[in-house]
């Protein structure tokens, strides 16, 4: 299974002082000798990753780039010039910590966008909740790969195998009984699943990401549709504590199927 190491997280660590310090760059090229893609998010409101880090990455990093991106026109014609090696759709709202869900495949001008990127040569991903209807519109809509939204998984299993639910980061919804949130991870899981044959059924390719880290990763690596993760903060929270490559080593090791 692929790693894509999503590098938004060191460049957060930059933003929160406004100074080149961690590099980027750095850590791209670094990442680059483990992971197989480097992912960044270009957000509307640039509170992590900016222009200058997609350029920079593609002209001098080795690892296929995947950038994550609204329907917004002024990235992707700046995307359509930088030519990423893929695009991944995604929804975005101000006001949230982190992408909240999947993609509307329903919004204006998506079929547009995707045809438009890929007369680029540009690949085309859609961030989507793990639902069939979903995978099935992304394959009429012409996407070439899609990812699968696991976030509530990963919350069901922090909530399972941690005291999340004890702290301030408690998430609403998930205060449940230990069989209860064992019945509730076991159907998120077989979603997934299911929604990952389909997609490969269907002539897509299928990634999965969002909450991905250590402890969790191995109930996603089984599935043997999903060819590629996505995780970011993960790796960098571990970083914190052990240095990048190593993080990055002990995550490609817990990929092997």
């Amino acid at each position: 299974m692929l790693l894509g190491f999503n590098i938004d997280h060191i460049a957060v660590l930059r933003e929160a002082r406004r100074v080149n310090d961690p590099d980027v760059l750095e850590a791209a090229m670094l990442s680059s000798h483990y992971a197989e893609q480097i992912t960044l998010h270009l957000r509307e409101d640039r509170r992590h990753t900016q222009e200058f880090d997609l350029e920079n990455i593609l002209r001098f990093c080795k690892a296929s780039v995947n950038l994550e991106c609204a329907l917004d026109e002024k990235i992707l014609k700046h995307a359509r010039v930088l030519r990423p090696q893929r695009i991944t759709l995604v929804p975005e709202k101000r006001e949230e910590l982190t992408t909240e869900g999947g993609l509307n495949l329903n919004c204006e001008n998506l079929k547009e966008s995707i045809e438009c990127l890929k007369k680029h040569e540009i690949e085309v991903s859609l961030f989507i909740n793990p639902n069939p209807e979903d995978v099935e519109k992304s394959k009429l809509l012409g996407a070439d790969f899609i990812e699968l939204h696991t976030g509530h998984f990963a919350n069901l299993h922090n909530a399972l195998f941690s005291n999340i639910s004890r702290t301030t980061y408690g998430l609403e919804g998930l205060n449940l009984s230990r069989k209860e949130l064992e019945l509730g991870l076991s159907e998120e899981l077989a979603k997934i699943e299911f929604c990952a044959k389909k997609g490969v059924n269907l002539g897509l390719r299928v990634a999965a990401g969002h909450g991905l880290n250590y402890q969790n990763v191995a109930k996603i690596v089984p599935i043997a549709e999903i060819c590629e993760l996505n995780i970011g903060q993960s790796i960098v929270a571990r970083a914190v504590f052990v240095g990048l490559e190593r993080a990055l080593l002990e995550m490609k090791a817990l990929l092997k199927r």
